[in-house]
């Protein structure tokens, strides 16, 4: 039996076109580590969608993202500040600690999302005694696939600005973020004042690759100039960059990347409406988070160990808080109506 997954967007492979743009960039011979015209054009399309007051650069996985992104703005004696939710603390085995040698310092979060109150209780400098806060990093969307607001984002930007410090966008979903809130990725990211993204795309439909950004040169223009060598120092240089722009501008043409995106946010919306119209609500499940991309996370506190073996013969999904059974229910651009029906049906067979 071949299982649908709603374990992760990671599962949905690669687009079609993407494909298509790796096979013809695989014709002929090309410069290797990004010297080469082609990989410059890509990188400066991704610089005048985000505005052109940037620098972007390619890397090979989420993690790397991070770890490049964050490094390029810390001292030995810096600490991180993030959600402890966060990607980076949660799923990254230690990477951006390990390579920057700066603790991450967690703070409070509500559905993943932190505010400046929580941010602005950790902002204490000058004591020798103590790392320093110099970024703060949130991810759009949040762990939890809930969503900053543009003002949101801006009032955190302008509260690490306000004391010298920066603020980093882990973006793996990024493009589901900018569909869900029909505002542009330069409206919500370069436009707030953040200082640098993580611009994902293998969540999304492509096979490899992500880009680091750095914002605001005239302010980060030495961190922006530092880049490439802290990329070659993470191991994140890809000889054969040239197939990793190739899907970049595949994914950039006619808005690809917000088709693919605005495809698995519709899917988890109507995964919401039949869930909240299924006879399972009455028997016990409900939602633990709100709504707001492409992951639905729910309760399935009145299954049984069986039931719940059967439905993950069926189903790959993963659980979050194991003690109310909260599962989370990821769409991809693959998703299909069926494959929601088909769900919903067994779920309700299971629970009558």
């Amino acid at each position: 039996m071949k299982k649908i997954s709603f374990g992760s967007d990671n599962h949905s492979g690669v687009h079609p076109l993407v494909l298509q743009a790796i096979e013809r960039a695989n014709e002929g011979y090309c410069f290797g580590y990004g010297e080469d015209e082609y990989t410059e054009g890509v990188l400066g399309q991704i610089e005048a969608l985000l505005g052109n007051d940037c620098k972007a650069l390619f890397v090979l996985n989420g993690t790397g993202a991070n770890v490049v992104s964050l490094a390029s703005f810390l001292k030995p004696f810096s600490t991180i500040l993030a959600p402890s939710c966060a990607h980076i603390i949660e799923d990254e085995c230690g990477a951006v600690e390990r390579f920057s040698s700066c603790r991450i310092t967690p703070l409070a979060q509500e559905g993943g999302k932190v505010t400046p109150e929580t941010v602005k209780a950790q902002l204490k400098f000058g004591d020798q005694h103590k790392v320093q806060p110099a970024i703060l990093s949130i991810s759009q969307p949040t762990e939890f696939e809930t969503l900053y607001t543009v003002e949101e984002i801006r009032a955190l930007a302008d509260l690490m600005h306000s004391v010298g410090g920066y603020i980093h966008v882990d973006g793996s979903r990024i493009s589901n973020a900018a569909a869900a809130m029909n505002v542009s990725i330069k409206e919500m990211i370069a436009d707030t004042g953040v200082d640098v993204l993580s611009f994902g795309g293998t969540k999304n439909g492509l096979l490899i690759g992500e880009a680091v950004v750095i914002f605001k040169l005239e302010n980060n223009r030495e961190m922006a100039e530092n880049l490439a060598y802290i990329r070659k120092q993470a191991t994140q240089l890809y000889s054969k960059n040239r197939f990793i722009a190739a899907q970049f501008e595949a994914y950039l043409k006619d808005d690809l990347y917000l088709q693919m995106a605005s495809h698995s946010n519709r899917l988890a919306k109507y995964l919401e409406k039949r869930l909240g119209e299924s006879s399972a609500m009455q028997k016990g499940v409900y939602f633990t988070q709100k709504v707001e991309t492409n992951g639905v996370y729910i309760s399935l506190a009145p299954l049984t160990e069986e039931q719940m073996n059967y439905l993950q013969e069926k189903y790959i999904f993963y659980f979050w808080r194991e003690e109310i059974k909260e599962v989370r229910l990821m769409c991809s651009f693959k998703t299909t109506e069926e494959d929601i029906d088909c769900f919903i049906k067994d779920l309700e067979e299971l629970l009558s």
